[in-house]
């Protein structure tokens, strides 16, 4: 027998409730929403019965709480249903749903077909299970709509920070050359090395590595970059962004995301003394993007 908790997930939470769960050891959840409405999120967690009465699971919200302080937000309340010994990873599964992207972009979990409405966009399937960045949160929309609205053909390609791989796997099917691409946790490594094998693609086209900027360098030698895709923190961008001119070839441009608007007048301050030029701004809700190029 499990608990099944409902909570409202606001976007602006995503990221941090599941990073969270995750860093308590709790795999078995999901991320609900329908493709027309993806601000109107619901989060799914499952637990085993005999191991969670109820003084555990009032800790565990109470731990998830202080998660909605930085937003200014409240952590919207959420039910308990007491569910069937059911096989949860089949039920996770049914939650998860073909998820338009921009004008053309399709993110596709890899046991759904594409249905006849989605026939005309660009498939990138996915296994939602390991990694961030599955395409519903709004920082990875953000990354895949700048992609789409200039297509990277013929570039070579960097993604810092990896995660599912699919900002890079997008940049392919979006026309550039090869992606190279690491990430400092090596479950993400793993997952983009899978997400790959699901879209056909070649480690010719699509390399992967344990890392940081040093890796990306070595995996781009002796080349360097014509667009880089970040979408992570700000202050971790603001952190890595001193190697950002040693990965980029001068022409270059990056995407930066991952940041929250009222983030981005600091880090447009870091990346201006750093001899970078904020090109476009374009935000979803409270979360920004930044494109940058050398002045």
């Amino acid at each position: 027998m499990w608990w099944r908790l409902t909570l409202p997930c606001p976007p602006e939470l995503e990221e941090s409730l599941v990073w969270k769960l995750t860093d308590l050891g709790l795999h078995r959840h999901a991320v609900q929403h329908a493709p027309e409405t993806p601000d109107r999120k619901t989060l799914l967690v499952w637990l085993p019965k005999p191991e969670w009465p109820e003084p555990q699971r009032r800790e565990l919200i109470a731990s998830l709480q202080p998660l909605a302080e930085p937003f200014g937000l409240s952590l919207p309340d959420g039910h308990w249903d007491d569910v069937a010994d059911e096989d949860w990873s089949l039920s996770w599964k049914q939650h998860w749903q073909a998820d338009p992207v921009g004008a053309g972009l399709l993110i596709l979990p890899a046991w759904l077909e594409v249905q006849p409405e989605h026939a005309d966009r660009l498939v990138i399937k996915m296994d939602p299970g390991s990694a961030f960045g599955t395409g519903s949160h709004p920082t990875t929309r953000l990354c895949l709509e700048a992609l789409e609205q200039s297509p990277p053909l013929g570039s070579l390609v960097a993604d810092l920070g990896c995660g599912s791989g699919v900002l890079g796997l997008a940049a392919l099917g979006l026309g550039a050359e090869s992606v190279v691409a690491a990430d400092t946790d090596s479950l993400a490594v793993r997952a983009t090395a899978d997400n790959r094998g699901l879209n056909d693609r070649s480690e010719a086209e699509l390399q992967v590595a344990l890392g940081s900027v040093e890796t990306l360098s070595e995996l781009l030698a002796p080349r360097r970059a014509d667009l880089l895709l970040c979408n992570i923190l700000a202050p971790v961008i603001e952190a890595l962004s001193p190697g950002f001119e040693g990965l980029l070839q001068p022409d270059g441009r990056a995407l930066l995301s991952g940041l929250l608007v009222d983030q981005a007048p600091r880090l447009k301050e870091v990346l201006g003394g750093l001899g970078w030029l904020v090109t476009v701004e374009a935000a979803q809700g409270r979360w920004g993007l930044l494109e940058i190029r050398r002045r």
